[in-house]
């Protein structure tokens, strides 16, 4: 019994690795020597568990039954452990130091990477940094800077030099946000800022692997420059991974249409690639078959192998980006099965990509990418023995055009709910671009880099990149139609922190318990997971949002209203303001947001009337301080963007001081008073 259990048990694995791993995020910290000492006894005991059941069982003290169920729940106990560790062991392989103050001075580094921000402004990401009168051991790894001119780009590899502003990396707009501090932290990035001045080149570019990087993005030039516009943009993230010359709008009309994922190279990018080089080596080496020569060879075999290579290559090609990494992983993994005469298409290989892919990167699964990515493939998954059950009975000529059809809704309808609660907003009309869009990347973009790759040597990849040219502006012309429809985004509500687990273990409990109809726990384990789901999307639409939101560092508030949040101020903390607004599911700007009715006023002196005969101020600007003392008063909330210095305030005081401690603060107002929650506080360092 406990071999067939074993046998099959793997798409687990990575189920209760996740677990130890979600754990480890609820409160993330860089475990000590008395957390490591009590992990390694939990494992040690959920280790000698199986073993004394077994005896236990095989000497008649307790049935087999129970036997099988010790061994089930330490193993799993254990698994979630291993998974803890692993988080752990991540954190404290990344920690690198972070920049606790705010900082304007000369900045030098090495360029490690270019792209293009969220504001269309190029950034660059420097290491080996140098900060003026910082220690080596308090100077962060890595930073990022923002160009705010139109200068001139320096090399890959290049150590350089300017003058800027930094600071640590922002915390959440509100408890519950995005945490960019987290992604920072994994990304070894200390500091982010802006500059406004050139940057100068104080080194000839280095050599080795930073050749071979420059030579990537003269790759993403040449496609840029030969193809023109935005399509050869497109043309060059797709083949390089380098997404600096898409604009800001064309980012937005991908996102509307629902077909941002065709930008970001993922495991869409990497299936075309690798099934496109494996049926046409399969066809080539079939007609060298026929001449006489490789008779009794495996073809598919080395079809595989070939696909594989060409799967590498793209991995280096587009700069091996974590999503990218990713999508090779689960190709790699299902080439392999072809290989070693395993089925590719199973759930049993979805869950050795995904343990690797925890094991190498846990902080993988808090992304969308992972999430959205392997709840795709889940789900295609699960309708490919159906389809091959049915397809006989739909004509030959519409089987490519069901089966698109099919695997387009199924992943939308899977990935949908995952990309809601991330990104606060529906594109309605997903599926029709998908369907549009779609084959032309599988049938010419693809193919066309594929072919361009491969003579581009020759100096003959001119008629492939025009092909490629030519599937690129249609994605771009389905794009800009679909989201120029009415309706085309619908916004929704930040759901609470439990939907998104509820709603992923509840599909996979769900769907692993129905698969394997485990010693008739199925049904139970179907009904629990089903249960998840259902409260998942139940807390969702009975959530609200707060009443009010306090910015990080005072520099803005928002009190909800019956129009909708009105905001304390019509400029300034527009990132924080609009991150608000979204998760509202208002569009409004933050203009319209503080001619709301609700604020009153000065522009530096903002009160507001709160329910239960509560009233805020909102102080900012020179002499906020003062400001905040006289206006401390019973029954008063106080937000100042100053430090205020009041040793038994009366009021509910949020200053500089106190929300740099907390970061921002969400509060719920009641008859009992206001009830606050702040930012939950990172504890990772790396001292």
């Amino acid at each position: 019994m406990a071999a067939a259990i074993r046998a099959g048990l793997f798409p687990w694995v990575p189920v209760c690795l996740s677990v130890g791993i979600a754990l480890w995020f609820t409160a993330p910290h860089l475990p000590d020597a008395r957390e490591w000492t009590m992990l390694a006894v939990l494992c040690a005991a959920m280790l000698a568990i199986p073993r004394i059941a077994m005896r236990r069982a095989e000497a008649g003290r307790i049935g087999w039954g129970l036997a099988d169920i010790l061994w089930l729940a330490a193993t799993a106990i254990l698994l979630a452990g291993i998974g803890w560790g692993l988080a752990g062991f991540r954190a404290a392989q990344v920690a690198a130091p972070v920049l606790e103050w705010r900082y304007y001075g000369p900045i030098e580094g090495r360029v490690v990477a270019i792209d293009r921000s969220g504001r269309d402004r190029m950034r660059l990401t420097l290491d080996r940094v140098r900060l003026r009168d910082l220690a080596p051991h308090r100077t962060p790894d890595r930073l990022r800077l923002s160009l705010m001119g139109d200068h001139p780009l320096p090399d890959l590899g290049q150590r350089v030099m300017t003058t800027g502003h930094l600071g640590p990396p922002p915390g959440p707009a509100s408890p519950g946000s995005f945490d960019f501090r987290l992604h920072a932290f994994f990304e070894r990035l200390g500091a982010v800022g802006y500059v406004r001045g050139p940057v100068l080149a104080t080194d000839p570019p280095e050599g080795g692997l930073w050749w071979a990087h420059r030579a990537r993005m003269s790759v993403s030039r040449a496609i840029r420059d030969r193809i023109g516009g935005q399509e050869g943009a497109v043309a060059a993230a797709l083949m390089t991974g380098d997404r600096s010359g898409i604009s800001n709008a064309t980012n937005e009309v991908m996102r509307a249409s629902n077909l941002y994922h065709i930008i970001s190279i993922s495991g869409l990018h990497m299936g075309m690639l690798a099934g496109f080089v494996y049926g046409a080596a399969r066809l080539v080496l079939v007609a060298v078959q026929a001449t006489g020569r490789g008779l009794g060879r495996p073809l598919h075999k080395i079809a595989a192998g070939i696909a594989l290579a060409a799967a590498a290559g793209y991995l280096w090609l587009s700069g091996g980006g974590v999503a990218t990494e990713r999508a090779f992983v689960m190709v790699a993994v299902m080439l392999t099965a072809i290989i070693a005469d395993r089925r590719a298409i199973s759930l049993r290989t979805v869950a050795l990509a995904a343990t690797i892919i925890l094991i190498a990167t846990p902080e993988a699964l808090t992304g969308a990418g992972f999430q959205m990515s392997f709840a795709a493939t889940i789900a295609l998954i699960l309708t490919f023995g159906p389809w091959q059950r049915m397809a006989h009975r739909v004509p030959g000529w519409a089987r490519p055009v069901a089966m698109l059809v099919l695997s387009s809704d199924v992943a939308g309808l899977a990935t949908s709910p995952i990309a809601a609660a991330h990104f606060n907003r529906m594109a309605q009309y997903g599926l029709l671009a998908n369907l549009a869009a779609v084959p032309v990347m599988g049938s010419l973009v693809m193919p066309a880099g594929v072919i361009g790759a491969v003579l581009a040597p020759l100096g003959l990849e001119a008629p492939a990149l025009w092909v490629m040219g030519i599937g690129t502006a249609w994605m771009l012309r389905v794009a800009e139609f679909v989201a120029g429809l009415d309706g085309a985004v619908t916004m929704l509500r930040l759901p609470p922190g439990s939907v998104v687990p509820l709603m992923g273990y509840g599909a996979v409990l769900a769907i692993l318990c129905w698969r394997q109809r485990l010693r008739g726990w199925h049904l139970a384990g179907c009904a629990a997971g089903m249960g998840a789901l259902v409260s998942a999307f139940a807390i969702w639409t009975a959530s609200a949002r707060p009443d009010l939101l306090i910015a990080p560092e005072g520099e803005a508030a928002g009190l909800m209203t019956p129009a909708g949040r009105a905001v304390s101020k019509p400029s300034g903390g527009g990132f924080v303001i609009g991150t608000w607004l979204q998760e509202d599911a208002d569009d409004a700007t933050q203009e319209t947001a503080a001619a709301r009715p609700g604020w009153s006023g000065e522009r530096n002196a903002r009160m507001a009337e709160l329910p239960h005969g509560w009233r805020i101020w909102h102080m900012t600007g020179k002499g906020a301080a003062d400001r905040a003392r006289a206006a401390c008063g019973p029954d008063t909330i106080v937000v100042a963007d100053e430090a205020v210095d009041l040793a038994d305030p009366a009021c509910l005081l949020l200053d500089l001081r106190h929300l740099r401690r907390t970061g921002a603060v969400a509060i719920t107002l009641t008859e009992q008073g206001p009830g606050t929650t702040p930012t939950p506080a990172l504890s990772l360092t790396s001292r």
